[in-house]
């Protein structure tokens, strides 16, 4: 299992939250939420749906400055 560690832009807008992971905004990697909590799951969510379709067009994925990508299971914990 790979773990993906994304740094993400959280900007507060007038609805609530907007998120986004930059170097996939064209694809779809850009999303809100009412609460800070509530955008930063739903940019998980979309993040996961983008890297499960990288895996089934076998699209590879690369590190940057911006992604991290460990072969262990990592847990992050946010404060």
């Amino acid at each position: 299992m790979k773990s993906y560690v994304f740094k993400v832009e959280l900007e507060p807008d007038e609805d609530g939250w907007h998120v986004f992971y930059p170097p996939w905004r064209k694809i779809g990697a850009s999303t809100w939420g009412s609460t800070r909590e509530e955008a930063m799951q739903n940019i998980r969510e979309v993040l996961e749906m983008i890297l499960e379709e990288f895996e089934e067009e076998g699209k590879p994925v690369s590190a940057t400055d911006t992604l991290t990508i460990q072969e262990d299971t990592m847990v992050a914990v946010n404060r």
